[in-house]
């Protein structure tokens, strides 16, 4: 009877355990990951485990952009030239000597990714896509042909991901003229995630799991039994970096840091050197790595009366094509605890508001982004924060009047009404000319 119990109790284990994969597994699907994997791991026995599970998701649909960290490859084949180096804070200053056998190394290490890729029959490519200019003289340092990404051939990469290729990414840039820049591998996938807005980066490598023994913890960062630092925000990761200035795993907080506040949502900071790494960081709650994460909100704020002239900015070019009613700058003093902005680095980049009616009943209203900034998602940002405002408030529905954004709101949860379905102080304003559609979310 006893081990019939363990059976059934270990059944249900695996029965939950499923089910928390295929719901991770629908979140994930059609998604971007960039895998900026160090070269430690590449040689190490648990990188074929690593390109396995990488191809199981692959299969199952989620897209996948792959940089391959060259460092170790690189000192290998310039000792065995018998090449001098040498780096300074990290970076090594690239001689004209020495860039032909660091291109080299980066393409060698990039073909065993490929090769491993094939083995699963995964289609990958490796490309020229970046462009690069030299980091130049710093500090009196000329580091010669190192380089600093410029920009990369967004384009092409997303065409070969629809056609179901894994683009791999060495570290490698290229100057107009042609010339190789050795460029940092780590700098390299932060920018590609930022750029394709990939919703997760990850850092493999073989360092320890962010803890309390390799790191200074601020006394309020939570930490699991373990002591591993499991989850950090923003805030806490800039908190992290302060408190270890001399430690070189910062490099990829650091890194991870910027993704965030380029738009990327998750970054995670893994030891490859387990079997599944991958997976178990994805696939569970608590994770086996270090997840830095945005908070998709914490840019978003009342608006204060010295926004507004930054708001009547953002809004005439909607209120000019007829999206936006009018409103004038007393329409927004008198309603200023109703409005909301998304703001970075102090600028204004979109607003919203939500006004109440009775009947547990609100609107949102006065919705506008700049166009310049749309690849963030701030509408969709500012509608979620107005939603969950309006729960709180215990309001039941929230309605939206829209002439051209109609579908938009739909794919939120919003449901087609009729004018019927307004508040007697909004039937009364209802604009016949306009004849804007009519839109409900119901908690």
């Amino acid at each position: 009877m006893r081990g019939a119990f363990m059976d059934k109790s270990q059944l249900r284990e695996h029965v939950d355990l499923i089910r928390e994969v295929f719901s991770y597994n629908r979140r994930f699907k059609d998604s971007l990951f960039v895998i900026k994997i160090d070269s430690s791991i590449i040689d190490h026995n648990y990188f074929s485990v690593l390109v396995r599970d990488l191809s199981l998701l692959h299969q199952n649909g989620i897209r996948f952009v792959i940089i391959p960290g060259a460092h170790d490859r690189i000192d290998e084949i310039l000792n065995q030239y018998k090449i001098p180096y040498k780096s300074v804070d990290g970076v090594r200053i690239s001689s004209d000597e020495a860039i032909p056998f660091i291109k080299m190394a980066a393409f060698d290490v990039s073909n065993k990714v490929m090769t491993q890729l094939s083995g699963y029959d995964i289609p990958s490519v490796i490309g020229n896509w970046v462009k690069a200019r030299a980091l130049g003289v710093v500090n009196g340092i000329d580091f010669q042909c190192t380089g600093r990404v410029d920009k990369i051939k967004a384009d092409a990469i997303e065409t070969l991901l629809r056609e179901g290729h894994i683009p791999i990414f060495p570290c490698i840039g290229w100057s107009a003229n042609g010339d190789p820049y050795n460029i940092s591998s780590d700098e390299l996938a932060k920018i590609i995630a930022i750029e394709l807005r990939a919703s997760k980066l990850f850092f493999i490598g073989s360092d320890a799991v962010l803890n309390s023994e390799n790191c200074n913890i601020p006394p309020e960062m939570p930490q699991s039994e373990e002591g591993r630092i499991s989850k950090m925000s923003l805030s806490q990761a800039a908190d992290l970096i302060k408190e270890n200035p001399e430690n070189n795993q910062m490099t990829k907080v650091r890194a991870a840091l910027a993704a965030c506040e380029g738009g990327v949502n998750r970054v995670h900071i893994l030891d490859g050197r387990s079997d599944g790494a991958v997976l178990k960081e994805i696939f569970s709650n608590l994770g086996i790595g270090t997840m830095i994460y945005t908070n998709i909100y914490e840019r978003i704020r009342n608006m204060k009366t010295k926004d507004i002239s930054s708001v009547l900015i953002l809004m005439k070019p909607f209120v000019e094509k007829g999206i936006l009613v009018p409103r004038t700058r007393k329409d927004l003093e008198d309603k200023i605890d109703d409005f909301v902005v998304y703001s970075m680095d102090g600028i204004i980049h979109g607003c919203g508001a939500l006004h109440r009616y009775s009947d547990d009943l609100g609107e949102i209203a006065a919705l506008a982004v700049d166009q310049k900034f749309i690849h963030l998602k701030i509408g969709g940002k500012i509608v979620s924060y107005l939603l969950e405002h309006a729960e709180e408030q215990g309001l039941k529905k929230v309605l939206v009047l829209t002439t051209q954004t109609s579908d938009w709101f739909q794919t939120l949860g919003f449901e087609p009404a009729g004018i019927s379905d307004l508040p007697e102080e909004k039937k009364a304003h209802y604009n016949m000319n306009r004849n804007s559609r009519i839109l409900i979310y119901h908690f």
